[in-house]
C-alpha cells in the first residue's frame, strides 16, 4: 500500500456493498434491502450478500441441504467439543459458538480443505479443456501436494452423507453439473489406483463450483457448516454440573516425547 493510496481512503468509506441511509433506505449491492430484497429469507438473503446472485428454490434447497447434512451434534467432534467445553464453564452461548467455528478453520478439517477441493475441480477442469488428461492431472496434483483434498477419511473409509447429498442433488435436479460428473470421476480413478473413495468436501465443493460459487464466495458460504450442531452441544453441556465436560485426569494422558525442554537463563 502506498501513502496516496492512504490518504485517498482516509476519513470516508469506499464500498460497492452497501450502506444504509437511516431513516430512508438500506441498499445492498445496489439492491433496496426492504424493496427489492424483502422476498428473501435470510438464507437467501446470506447467498445474495456473498455472491450479488439470486438462486432458484431447488439451488437453495441444495445448498441448504450441504448445511443441515454436516451439522452433528455429536460433543466429541472437534467444534462441538469447544462449544461444548465452553458451556461446561459458563462461557455466553456467542462466544462458545463462535469458538466451535473457530475450530472448524483447520486445515485437515472443515472449511480449508473444502476450498482447497473446491479450488482443485476448477482448476482441473481448465487443465482438462487445455487437453490434459485426467489421470496425469490427478497424479500430478497428488505429487505436487501429497493428497487430493475432498478424497480419503482419516477415521472412516466410507462418508456417509455422500449418498444422502448425491440422492437429494438428484431429486432436486442438479446431478447432471459438469463438475459433479468430474468428481466422481476422480473418485473412479481414485478407487482404482489407490481403493480411495470421496468424500462429502469433494462433492460439496463439485455443487458449489456448479452453481457458479468463486473460490472466495464458497470459502464464506461453507464457513457455517456445523454451526447448528453446535448450539445442541452447548446447551446439554449448560445443563450439566459446571467443569463436568469430559474430565480427564492427569494420569490419564500419555506422553511418548522423551526429549527435555532446554530452558535459557536469562
Amino acid at each position: 500500500m502506498s501513502l496516496m493510496e492512504l490518504l485517498a481512503a482516509e476519513n470516508h468509506l469506499d464500498t460497492t456493498m452497501g450502506k444504509a441511509f437511516l431513516s430512508e433506505r438500506v441498499v445492498v449491492r445496489g439492491q433496496d434491502l426492504h424493496r427489492d430484497l424483502g422476498h428473501l429469507d435470510w438464507f437467501a438473503y446470506h447467498i445474495y450478500g456473498i455472491t450479488g446472485r439470486i438462486y432458484t428454490g431447488n439451488q437453495l434447497a441444495m445448498l441448504s441441504y450441504l448445511w443441515a447434512s454436516t451439522s452433528y451434534p455429536d460433543p466429541s467432534i472437534w467444534p462441538n467439543n469447544t462449544a461444548a467445553l465452553a458451556g461446561s464453564v459458563r462461557t455466553t452461548a456467542c462466544l462458545a459458538l463462535n469458538a466451535g467455528l473457530v475450530g472448524c478453520e483447520a486445515n485437515l478439517f472443515g472449511v480449508k480443505p473444502l476450498k482447497k477441493v473446491h479450488d482443485f475441480l476448477l482448476r482441473c477442469q481448465q487443465k482438462q479443456q487445455q487437453g490434459h488428461v485426467l489421470a496425469d492431472i490427478i497424479e500430478a496434483e497428488i505429487a505436487q501436494q501429497g493428497l487430493i483434498y475432498g478424497y480419503g477419511r482419516p477415521l472412516a473409509s466410507i462418508d456417509e452423507r455422500v449418498p444422502h447429498t448425491l440422492q437429494k442433488a438428484t431429486e432436486l435436479g442438479l446431478a447432471d453439473g459438469n463438475y459433479l460428473k468430474l468428481a466422481l470421476a476422480i473418485e473412479n480413478y481414485l478407487i482404482h489406483s489407490r481403493q480411495i473413495r470421496m468424500n462429502i468436501a469433494a462433492l460439496d465443493g463439485a455443487i458449489g463450483a456448479d452453481l457458479g460459487f468463486s473460490n472466495d464466495e464458497f470459502h464464506l458460504f461453507m464457513n457455517l457448516i456445523v454451526y447448528a450442531g453446535l448450539a445442541p452441544c452447548y446447551m446439554d453441556a449448560v445443563k450439566k454440573t459446571v467443569g463436568t465436560f469430559f474430565p480427564i485426569r492427569c494420569r490419564s494422558i500419555v506422553n511418548q516425547d522423551v526429549s527435555k525442554r532446554q530452558w535459557k537463563k536469562t
